[in-house]
């Protein structure tokens, strides 16, 4: 298939995907403000971008911030040169299973708004 055929199929799977990710976040925070106790393990962690452009670097923050328990702090240059995101997760349990999350949440988003997609 071409990717001007498959392009708004993409996108629109991303966008079904990323509010259901939206909901379940969100029950998470609700569940945590209205039960005693606290779930909540707050941890910054250093994500690496396999994002190159700067949209992408912009879109992958901001899909990250408006995820609630989720933050961007910021954006750093590593060793190598390429581009981190500074995040602050609440609802991780450890630091591993959020930079899983968070990066299938940017090869999510690749697939979707690169043109040819990515496999």
């Amino acid at each position: 298939m071409t990717p001007l055929f498959t392009f708004p199929f993409r996108l629109a799977a991303f966008g079904l995907w990323f509010a259901v990710e939206v909901v379940k976040s969100s029950v998470a925070v609700l569940r945590d403000i209205l039960t005693t106790g606290h779930r909540s393990v707050p941890r910054v962690v250093d994500m690496p971008l396999e994002s190159e452009q700067d949209g992408h670097v912009t879109l992958i923050a901001s899909l990250i911030t408006l995820t609630p328990g989720t933050l961007t702090l910021g954006v750093t240059r590593g060793q190598n040169g390429a581009r981190h995101l500074a995040v602050h997760s609440m609802y991780h349990p450890d630091a591993a299973s959020a930079l899983a999350d968070l990066r299938d949440m940017e090869e999510r988003m690749l697939h979707a708004f690169t043109w040819k997609g990515r496999s």
